[in-house]
């Protein structure tokens, strides 16, 4: 092939919208090796759709003003123990300002907690990015079962008592507290040593061929740019933006005109003709055929429906609304399985943390609502499930004091799951080694759940529940075959169990 030739190729792939596939030239052999076989054995397509929708909290949001226990039961922290730790700072809300936002616990014996009071459905309307909305939350999703708590949740290499995490003996996942690499353990499952695929793209890396063999997209899409957790071996995800950019343009080809005529035309055919030739090539055959899928989807994605229920016209908000109206696609693109990536940031609190993730939580909340309204609308809320994720937790020990208060990098943190197969209106978790027959860390400076003794603890929980336990049951729900769990998670072993305790999916 001549060098005007592949210069050309290089270029007209280089202005597909779908760059990310076009470009990574070094899946391509392996792209294509799918692909024959995909034409050569045509396996059947799963009788059902499911989704996976991964929102991620930047930055390490504060799990302790997210949750906060509101009863006076001394077994399991309490309201009590919450004020003492953050009242005087300025960090602790009064039981006047949860007392519409208690919820009662079954699997913790009916005990009441609380969510933030920015998550609750009300009748009130807050200011978001100059707009004004009605904050119509997620609080009463649990009410209706179709919310879930996962408590203290981290990233670990294996289960760590106190003891253990104080003693040079056991491994501890590496550069703890650091927000980049606890990113990187948190979206790819691996807390020993650094590694370059994510746990949702090696899921899409075992389960495409089977699932989606004739999907026009790749089984795993982000909302928010190039990400550690969609990247996988053989995985090519796709990358495109928030709702601000219409489906009909997040993979129209660039450069050729809209629609192309003249010159640009005759480019455009010239370029079609040039990707018909030298197929015996692997590597051609290969760069060719993702072209053609970008080319198909686009295709596909010219004339589409728009979502029904309004999402607030937030950051997460435009993700979420794009996540909902490529679903709403779902059969145009011959997908069967998908997995979602979006992303929300400000939650590293050092300073201003009550105003600043008050204004956080309203955004996600009404978004996340509408996001599950929307489902309901598609008859999908069944068959997707949205879960949040994040770097680490936050020091219950407050930094600061008065108006600026915030709260430093701590460990454990609590997550949500949303969806119509959820075991909503629950808590779950793995059982602490304490013997206390609970999972709710207990809110005790230097206790056994607190990562430091001595004189200046500050409330860093060790986590009782890895990534890697919390994500196989998405994973499980999600299709992949047990076979395949070692490889998407490599550390799975190392937490045996029955995971009774963290059955919120089916």
């Amino acid at each position: 092939m001549n060098g005007s030739r592949r210069e050309f190729l290089k270029n007209g792939g280089c202005a597909l919208g779908m760059v990310a596939l076009a470009t990574q030239m070094q899946h391509l052999g392996a792209m294509s090796a799918m692909a024959q076989k995909v034409i050569d054995s045509q396996p059947a397509v799963p009788a059902d759709y499911r989704a996976l929708v991964c929102l991620y909290w930047a930055g390490g949001n504060d799990g302790n003003n997210m949750v906060i226990p509101n009863h006076n039961d001394a077994t399991v922290s309490n309201y009590t123990a919450y004020s003492n730790a953050r009242g005087t700072q300025g960090l602790a809300f009064t039981q006047a300002q949860l007392a519409n936002t208690s919820i009662a616990v079954p699997r913790l014996g009916g005990l009441t907690f609380a969510l933030h009071p920015s998550l609750k459905r009300d009748v009130a309307t807050q200011p978001i990015n100059g707009t004004t909305i009605v904050n119509d939350g997620i609080h009463d999703l649990w009410g209706t079962g179709k919310l879930a708590v996962v408590t203290n949740v981290g990233n670990l290499v294996r289960p760590l008592t106190k003891a253990q995490y104080q003693s040079s003996a056991f491994q501890k996942p590496y550069q703890l507290f650091s927000h980049s690499d606890q990113v990187a353990q948190s979206q790819t499952s691996v807390a020993n040593t650094q590694a370059f695929t994510g746990w949702g793209g090696r899921m899409s890396d075992k389960m495409t061929f089977d699932n989606n063999p004739t999907g026009l997209i790749p089984m795993i899409t982000s909302i928010n740019g190039a990400q550690l957790f969609t990247a996988g071996q053989t995985t090519l995800p796709l990358a495109i933006a928030d709702s601000n950019t219409s489906l009909a343009n997040v993979l129209n080809p660039q450069g050729f005109g809209t629609p192309p005529t003249g010159s640009n035309l005759a480019r455009l055919n010239a370029f079609n003709a040039l990707r018909s030739q030298d197929l015996s090539s692997e590597y051609i055959k290969a760069a060719s055929h993702v072209t053609d899928l970008a080319m198909q989807a686009n295709a596909a994605l010219q004339v589409t429906q728009e979502v029904t229920v309004t999402f607030p016209n937030t950051g997460i908000g435009r993700q979420l609304k794009q996540v909902a109206r490529l679903i709403k696609e779902r059969n145009d693109l011959s997908v069967f399985r998908q997995i979602f990536y979006v992303q929300i940031g400000g939650f590293d609190t050092h300073t201003n943390q009550p105003a600043n993730q008050s204004n956080l939580f309203i955004q996600l909340s009404q978004a996340m609502r509408a996001f599950y309204e929307e489902m309901i609308v598609q008859g999908t809320q069944n068959n997707v499930t949205l879960f949040t994720l994040s770097d680490f937790g936050r020091t219950l020990n407050p930094a600061g004091s008065g108006t600026g208060v915030g709260s430093d990098h701590a460990w454990g943190n609590h997550m949500f799951v949303m969806g119509g197969a959820v075991a909503g209106g629950d808590f779950y978790g793995s059982l602490r080694p304490d013997g206390t027959g609970t999972y709710f860390p207990s809110f005790v400076f230097g206790g056994s759940d607190d990562t430091d003794s001595g004189s200046t603890p500050r409330g860093r929980w060790i986590p009782t529940t890895s990534v890697d336990q919390y994500a196989v049951r998405f994973a499980r729900w999600f299709g992949l075959s047990p076979a395949d769990e070692a490889a998407v998670f490599p550390n799975l072993a190392n937490f045996p169990g029955t995971f009774s305790q963290l059955n919120f999916l089916p």
